[in-house]
């Protein structure tokens, strides 16, 4: 774009339109410096020149206020301050992505990729450094930034859009020079705190007797749940956009050249990106960014390993928590060294026993610790812990801190063996260790401990939401047998709450007003809420999308569980057995009869789908494989992963695989997607 309007004088236009030209040339000029000098780094005019086409355009909204819109480079700051977030649902889920911490992981995930592709030419994949940051979500309608959100539990986040509008290196409206934006764009990426950023602005909060951010993702997360946005836009925040989520209008190929189209459309996309052929040129280029870490303004705590083919990535789909076309390939873990006071063990909701070491405070990565995970007594055998032992801890990312090993050196000789304890340590019940797990579980449904944790679970945001009702306050309930079981969190009274220790009344009110407001929920989060074994956020939601109601879940088998996508023997037989469970159904009962309300899924029956399975091969033209299923499941059908006797219908799109071939062997009914289209469709 040249500079025509750079230090321009002109008379201010006499007629309407003439203003509103010039206020659009105005927008546009100063859009594309601000992507020049935020975004590429090449500013094309110098700073006074900037703010004279800014002050221009303030003076034309002043006094044409019917031509401002939120669109406007002038509206980045200037919200009202907002008196809560509100909630965002992601049109497709923000996955979180599985770890690999060593190089043998990042091998081994490269092997899994080939097994399921069942390909054994080397994979070409796409490097990204991984940016210590907090991932959100920016939806464009029409080329206009819309809506801005935290991940959130990846399916629902915070409407941050006031917030995120005060960064620069996001564009308010997208550059159509190169290829027009699709209709509506979800794009995925990462705020972060530069390092420099991060020493001023503690800095500044040290001055002002204000206390101090951990580490710059911790300041980059409060900045962005700040709710005025001119505290925001004070903070020095940027942005990485990485990928997207929904495209409607435009398709890609490959990831490369999501990354590319995004460049072109004004995002901020990480230099050192690369295209790597194979799994040995992808870890060599890990290697190389791990050596630059410490070169770069910005933390990294490692770099992703993404499949490049989008058609790939379909085949290869989504497991529980995080996708199977890509890993987090973590740096060497934040390590530092104490001693081990004392091991507990801790009962989890599930009545697994978990050792914990008790520390001597330590700062690891900025945090400080003083609890770490033994994980289990096999694991606590294996490296040799001792009770008093000097041992290395680290966190690596964001995982709960754990021993990595004892330093044998540093015994004084009063070290003793941990001895993993035979009966819960709470209830005293015997516990017991089922054939082929690692983990000792306490038995005992009524045990304090698993009680307290699965109140915890349902209360929590994921699930019911009650917000207030922490550990302390779930503490005191239980010990004070205010509650047994989490349907009794319906029943509770202000007077019992008003009653607590450390409880006012207001704080009492706010609580019940909470437990109130969480009887308006969804199927899916109901379900995860139930603390079902296996059945975590994602499959809680499988689950949902799938059967559309509880009564329709209650009554499946493991055979028709089995016949979903991502659900295996393990999983189905451990929901089975939950709603066989009397106790379990009594206490979704008492639930029910207190008013909690789960919005079950519409499902518009069409009698050729209902309770049939549908296996989907090959790349489809009308629309994504995940469209495709969620029309399946919006019509009672069910989506399998493989082809079985049991399979119904087999899809197949554009260089099917070997699901294809399978099913002219079983005699499977073949269907193209224009015969998929007409049945779905009558």
């Amino acid at each position: 774009m040249d500079n025509l309007y750079v230090g321009k004088k002109i008379n201010m236009p006499r007629d309407l339109d003439k203003v509103k030209k010039r206020i659009r040339e105005l927008r546009e000029s100063i859009n594309y410096h601000n992507y020049l000098y935020y975004v590429l780094d090449q500013p094309e005019i110098s700073d006074h020149e900037y703010d004279q086409l800014m002050r221009e355009l303030i003076g034309l909204e002043e006094k044409y206020p019917q031509f401002v819109t939120p669109d406007s480079p002038t509206q980045r700051v200037g919200a009202p301050p907002l008196e809560k977030f509100e909630t965002v649902t992601h049109t497709l889920p923000m996955l979180s992505l599985e770890n690999a911490l060593s190089e043998e992981e990042a091998r081994e995930f490269d092997e899994r990729v080939k097994r399921f592709l069942k390909m054994e030419e080397p994979i070409e994949y796409v490097v990204e450094p991984k940016v210590d940051g907090v991932a959100i979500e920016l939806v464009y309608e029409d080329g206009k930034f819309a809506v801005g959100s935290t991940r959130g539990d990846g399916y629902i986040g915070e409407d941050v859009t006031q917030n995120l509008k005060t960064i620069r290196s996001i564009p308010l409206v997208l550059i159509d020079r190169f290829e027009p934006p699709p209709s509506r764009l979800e794009v995925r990426g990462e705020v972060y705190l530069s390092i420099q950023g991060f020493k001023e602005l503690n800095q500044r909060r040290m001055k002002e007797g204000l206390s101090l951010f951990a580490n710059p993702r911790n300041a980059a997360a409060g900045s962005l749940r700040q709710l005025d946005s001119k505290i925001t836009a004070e903070r020095p925040l940027d942005i990485f956009c990485y990928g997207i989520g929904l495209s409607v209008g435009r398709t890609f190929q490959t990831h490369w050249e999501v990354l590319g189209t995004l460049s072109k459309w004004g995002f901020k996309i990480n230099p050192h990106i690369k295209c790597c052929m194979g799994i040995d040129q992808a870890i060599e280029y890990c290697k190389y960014i791990a050596e630059i870490r410490h070169d770069v303004p910005y933390e990294m705590d490692g770099t992703v390993i993404k499949v490049n083919s989008l058609l790939l990535q379909d085949r290869l789909g989504v497991k529980t928590r995080s996708p199977r076309w890509a890993v987090a390939y973590k740096f060497k873990a934040t390590q530092a060294t104490t001693r081990i006071i004392d091991i507990k063990v801790q009962v989890g909701r599930t009545g697994a026993l978990t050792p914990v070491a008790i520390m001597e405070p330590v700062n690891v990565g900025g945090v400080e610790v003083s609890r770490a995970t033994l994980h289990n007594p096999d694991e606590i055998k294996k490296k040799d812990v001792r009770i008093g032992d000097t041992v290395v801890v680290q966190r690596a990312g964001d995982v709960i801190p754990e021993v990595v090993m004892p330093i044998p050196s540093k015994r004084r000789g009063d070290e003793k063996f941990f001895e993993m304890p035979t009966t819960c340590p709470v209830c005293k019940e015997p516990v017991e260790k089922p054939p082929g797990e690692v983990v000792p579980r306490c038995p005992n449904p009524r045990c304090p401990a698993k009680i307290k944790e699965s109140i915890i679970h349902f209360a929590s945001k994921g699930a019911m939401d009650i917000d207030g009702m922490g550990d302390k306050l779930v503490n005191q309930l239980v010990d004070k047998g205010l509650i047994k079981n989490v349907s009794d969190l319906y029943y509770l009274t202000f007077e019992q709450l008003a009653n607590l220790e450390r409880m006012a009344e207001k704080s009492a009110q706010n609580i019940m007003e909470a437990i109130e407001r969480s009887k308006k929920t969804t199927l899916g989060r109901f379900l995860y809420a139930l603390g079902i074994r296996h059945v975590g956020e994602h499959m809680a939601q499988v689950l949902a999308d799938n059967f559309g109601s509880l009564e329709a879940l209650k009554e499946a088998g493991e055979e028709e569980l089995m016949a979903i996508e991502e659900v295996g023997p393990e999983v189905a037989k451990s929901i089975v057995g939950f709603f066989k469970d009397g106790y379990n159904l009594n206490i979704i009962d008492r639930i029910l009869k207190a008013g909690v309300n789960i919005e079950e899924k519409k499902v518009v029956i069409k009698p050729a789908l209902l309770g049939k399975t549908f296996v989907f091969t090959g790349q489809l033209e009308s629309f994504t494989r995940d469209e495709a299923k969620r029309m399946v499941q919006g019509l009672g059908g069910l989506v399998g992963s493989s082809v079985s006797r049991k399979t119904n219908f087999v899809v197949v799109g554009k260089e099917p695989g070997s699901k294809f071939e399978k099913a002219k062997r079983l005699n499977v009914r073949i269907l193209s997607e224009e015969e998929f289209k007409k049945l779905i469709a009558t």
